[in-house]
């Protein structure tokens, strides 16, 4: 069985007001079924920007990025959307909530616009394995920070994609609250078998991954999988 995602020689470049800016110089990697991999690296580096293009939220202008089996270079903005429903789950440092709705009704909506019938149970268990049981009726401004990126996480992961993508899950967070966070991230990869990108700068959590990629200037600097980047 192939890689769930596998990027040759990616190129990203971005008109800047100075004249073209060189985000990432010919990244290539592949992720695999279940694994965890944590994008590590100095601001500027391109860690976001990577994970960016692995959702298909970034177009690389060089080279080819391929999610389970699928072109991504190749598919127009409407057919990457389809292609990210109920395949893929990305959460952002941000939560991105919508504050007329419900945690209940934030996790269940995506769900029914996908035609899901069985929208508002799935996302009432999701926001159960996260811990927010008691707080499905409420809006994001009546819960803490930590309780909106929990709705994230379970939104996420309700549609139980086969990839999840965590850019910076805990930088708004203090660190108690950020370890529960990524307690939740790492128990829903586990409930659904999910493959998990993390983009993050705090090595205590990069060291639960399974591989840390280290990027820097735009290129990969170097990898160390879980016993080496332990000792």
């Amino acid at each position: 069985m192939g890689p769930v995602l596998s990027l040759r020689d990616v190129h990203l470049t971005l008109q800047g007001n100075a004249g073209p800016v060189a985000i990432l110089r010919g990244i290539s990697l592949d992720v695999h079924r279940g694994e965890t991999l944590g994008l590590v690296g100095p601001s500027g580096s391109g860690k976001s920007s990577l994970l960016m293009l692995m959702g298909g939220l970034e177009r690389a202008t060089g080279g080819t990025v391929q999610a389970l089996g699928h072109d991504m270079t190749a598919l127009d903005e409407d057919a990457l959307a389809r292609f990210r429903r109920g395949r893929m789950g990305v959460v952002f440092q941000s939560f991105h909530l919508i504050p007329t709705m419900t945690a209940l009704e934030n996790v269940a909506t995506p769900l029914e616009l996908a035609g899901q019938s069985d929208a508002f149970d799935r996302a009432a268990d999701e926001l159960r394995a996260v811990g927010l049981g008691a707080r499905m009726d409420h809006y994001p401004a009546q819960m803490s920070g930590g309780e909106q990126q929990r709705v994230a996480l379970a939104r996420a992961a309700a549609p139980r994609p086969a990839i999840l993508l965590a850019d910076e899950p805990t930088g708004n967070l203090d660190g108690t609250t950020g370890e529960a966070i990524m307690d939740s991230l790492f128990g829903l990869r586990d409930r659904h078998g999910a493959t998990l990108v993390l983009v993050t700068h705090a090595s205590d959590l990069a060291l639960r991954c399974d591989r840390v990629m280290r990027l820097r200037d735009g290129r990969i600097e170097g990898e160390d999988r879980q016993q080496q980047a332990a000792q």
